[in-house]
């Protein structure tokens, strides 16, 4: 039996690696070296939190006006609106109140064990003092921005999730390079960062190849099927022997559904980052601040500042002035922070519509598998994916009930 898993990033060479500890023959393609997608470029946090379905009200009534400001959070472009309408449309049908509380539901339960499986993952590929030992902070000016991030914090409440709401002094006794604008913070213990998420995906490809896996560069353009798999057709003309076949392309996996007959609403969220490495501080812990829609991070030998979301497809140029927007906005939090020597990516987060992840079985051909759709928790869902997706390709019982996460659910 040969699987080929398609997708080198985080998500792909985890579930690769995985799937070759436990005896199967892997055989990991890309159409570029592994973790040069979204995993090379990603905010380096384990982010158990953040697991809340993005079309919650308190979230969704803001679009408009984000998109009506140059300098929004979400922005999408003109010419892309009519094709992400169908898309949009879904968004908003999971915003009913019930829809909400089963997404909840279905992201605690993946974010309650990703920590976990990451440091067990961390500790079989010998990489333990590559994830940091602080956690996160939830930047706030006022009370009023506190309240206004509330729904995010019940949340955690209620699933039972560590947090803990400081003041000013508990503050900058963290952080002492935070401006004395922030009047509210909360710690969150549990959202780790990584010292560097590229290094992670090229420690397991690595591994991978060490217990006997293959890798292999190339672009897949079609797949030979009856009612099961049979081979990975490429662009140059190769062909893979395939028993079975896992689908974890991030964004691109879309593409790769639909030559399956197996269409699914996925998008891509163009992420960008600007990573400094003269930034003049230092820093122990991640900060956000949800009121200026950024994240900080101390990363890959610098610091590393992102957040923005930009829909405008695969295939649009970048617009790197989105990654000077979150660097100004960090600087209200950071006024200490230099720009010096750095530079600026953009890469392509799998977005589906209810935020919740397709862990499947193909619903049409036997012997193919999905793994794609984490959204901005790629890296955060990485380890236990891989679990949960090995034990459902060689017929263990996987540990959680993956029927929410069911390719067909739309």
């Amino acid at each position: 039996m040969t699987t080929v898993v398609i997708g080198a990033g985080i998500i792909g060479t985890a579930i690769a690696h995985d799937l070759q500890r436990r005896g199967c023959e892997v055989v990991l393609v890309d159409r570029d070296a592994p973790g040069r997608g979204a995993s090379f470029g990603n905010m380096a946090s384990i982010a158990v939190t953040e697991f809340m379905p993005a079309s919650r009200p308190s979230v969704w009534r803001q679009i408009p006006g984000w998109m009506l400001d140059p300098e929004g959070p979400v922005r999408v472009r003109p010419s892309y609106m009519p094709r992400l309408l169908p898309w949009f449309l879904r968004f908003i049908a999971a915003s009913r109140p019930a829809k909400l509380r089963a997404l909840e539901a279905q992201g605690a339960a993946l974010c309650g064990r990703a920590l976990d499986d990451t440091l067990a993952l961390l500790r079989e590929t010998g990489l333990e003092d590559q994830i940091s030992q602080e956690g996160c902070l939830s930047l706030y000016a006022d009370e009023a921005e506190f309240r206004a991030d509330r729904d995010h914090i019940e949340i955690l409440e209620r699933f039972g999730f560590p947090h803990e709401v400081l003041g000013r002094q508990a503050i900058k006794a963290l952080e002492p390079e935070l401006s004395d604008r922030i009047g509210l913070a909360v710690l969150f213990p549990q959202n780790r960062s990584m010292k560097d998420p590229h290094r992670l995906v090229l420690a397991l490809a690595e591994r991978f190849t060490g217990m006997g896996g293959r890798i292999e560069t190339g672009e897949v353009r079609g797949f030979v099927r009856g009612e099961c798999i049979r081979e990975v057709v490429l662009k140059d003309g190769r062909r893979l022997i395939a028993d079975e076949v896992v689908i974890c392309a991030g964004a691109h996996s879309a593409g790769l559904a639909r030559l399956l007959d197996e269409p699914i609403p996925l998008e891509t969220e163009r992420g960008y980052h600007t990573q400094i490495m003269a930034p003049g501080i230092s820093m122990r812990h991640s900060i956000i601040w949800p009121a200026r829609a950024f994240m900080v991070t101390p990363t890959a030998g610098g610091i590393r500042v992102g957040g923005t979301v930009e829909m405008a497809g695969l295939d649009a140029p970048p617009d790197y002035r989105r990654s000077r927007i979150t660097v100004k906005r960090a600087k209200e939090a950071l006024p200490n922070l230099a720009c010096e020597d750095f530079t600026e990516w953009m890469g392509h987060r799998p977005a589906l519509p209810d935020t919740v992840p397709i862990l499947s079985a193909s619903a049409k051909t036997r012997g193919v598998f999905y793994a794609t759709g984490h959204g901005h928790l790629g890296l955060t869902y990485a380890a236990t994916t891989a679990r949960l997706m090995g034990d459902l390709i060689t017929g263990a019982k996987p540990e959680i009930d993956l029927h929410p996460y069911r390719i067909n659910r739309f």
